[in-house]
């Protein structure tokens, strides 16, 4: 992890909070769920829509998140899970059975028929996790289930292709899709992202999302009894809780006179409000938060991932295609108004494009029994 000097920084205030309700935009048979200006801003610029592109992707998410949970718990194990390929207007299912292709179809979804269970693939992947220590003496940078192409997917360095093979095959997981990997992921702990803090370590990292009593963000930030300071250096909280690596996350409970607030900055001028935690499918958009970066926008690709940072591996992560920069470490992502989870690391950066990993904002308020802060 990088540490860097801690400059003078201003603290984001109880900001007006802005929110779009789209009716500017084309309507449908579906209302268009509500969104933030600053969202949408962020959506035509980095995903290239207009107007009418948004509103109708929008409709598209809402449905397939509710369908696909729905599938899943009615398919059991002809399950093989879900997402909304590029351009489409609903969302796709895997399964591995005829009757199970109707059922999606009665959904009014579209099924593919495929080989592999997603229990199939997730044991695969499992088996990996349990190798992990092995990863990087083989170069591998990560591993995860590519659900359209019903495989598992282990990332390597590019000449690397048969020591990530071998590892693999140590590993007894079956049959896997090895692919080049540009350049090894790492935790983005050295630079301030959302809403700024600094640690007793002098790492600056970002808060993710508020919670009852505090808030959440990557693990990687700090260690259980580590201090953070907010804005213009007053003193902020303490870690109760850390994981990393093996997961990335972590949460600050804050001392009085901190106020939990159900807002993500939108460098716009405004706040996100935050309605709760529902994950997103496959394929959806999703937001980024962060002080180095701002806003940025992409594409949600893949859930429940593993990947190998110099530290351990990390397992559980989601992936997408918004772009971030060493600093933004910690912070919020989101699809419209829902948490999806708090930043952890990627590669590439906001010129030239990469990809980022985030932990799921869910698993942290189980695994620590918290209470996410959001708007009414």
């Amino acid at each position: 992890m990088f540490t860097t000097r801690l400059l003078a920084i201003t603290a984001v205030a109880a900001a007006a909070v802005t929110v779009v309700t789209l009716s500017a935009l084309p309507s449908g048979a579906e209302p268009v769920p509500e969104v933030p200006d600053g969202m949408i801003a962020a959506m035509k610029r980095d995903l290239n829509l207009d107007d009418d592109q948004i509103a109708t992707r929008l409709r598209t998410e809402a449905t397939a998140a509710a369908t696909g949970q729905r599938l899943r718990a009615r398919l059991g194990s002809a399950f093989a899970g879900a997402w909304i390929p590029t351009g489409a207007a609903k969302l796709t299912v895997a399964v591995t059975t005829d009757s199970a292709a109707e059922a999606v179809r009665a959904e009014g979804a579209t099924p593919a028929v495929v080989p592999r269970s997603g229990a199939d693939l997730a044991a695969s992947r499992a088996k990996l996790d349990r190798n992990a220590s092995r990863a990087a003496g083989a170069d591998v940078h990560g591993w995860y289930v590519d659900v359209p192409g019903n495989r598992v997917v282990v990332l390597a360095e590019p000449g690397a292709v048969a020591d990530a093979e071998a590892f693999a095959a140590a590993a007894d997981a079956g049959p896997v899709t090895v692919l080049p990997s540009a350049g090894r992921p790492r935790p983005l702990a050295d630079i301030r992202g959302g809403d700024q803090y600094a640690t007793s370590g002098n790492l600056l990292c970002s808060v993710g999302f508020a919670v009852t009593g505090g808030f959440v963000t990557a693990g990687h930030c700090g260690d259980p009894g580590i201090t953070t300071v907010g804005a213009d250096n007053l003193s902020q909280g303490t870690f109760q809780g850390s994981s990393f690596p093996a997961d990335d996350y972590g949460w600050v409970s804050t001392n009085p006179g901190w106020v939990s607030q159900p807002w993500v900055n939108d460098y716009a001028g405004g706040n996100v409000l935050v309605r709760g935690s529902t994950e997103a499918a496959i394929g959806s958009a999703v937001c980024r938060s962060g002080r180095t970066t701002g806003w940025h926008c992409g594409t949600l690709l893949g859930v429940d991932e593993t990947i190998v940072y110099s530290d351990g591996a990390v397992s559980g992560l989601s992936r997408s295609d918004a772009c971030a920069e060493p600093g933004d470490s910690g912070g919020s992502w989101l699809a419209g108004d829902q948490a999806q989870g708090v930043t952890s690391g990627g590669t590439g950066n906001c010129t030239d494009g990469g990809i980022m990993w985030f932990q799921p904002v869910n698993e942290i308020l189980e695994v620590y029994g918290l209470t996410l802060t959001v708007s009414p």
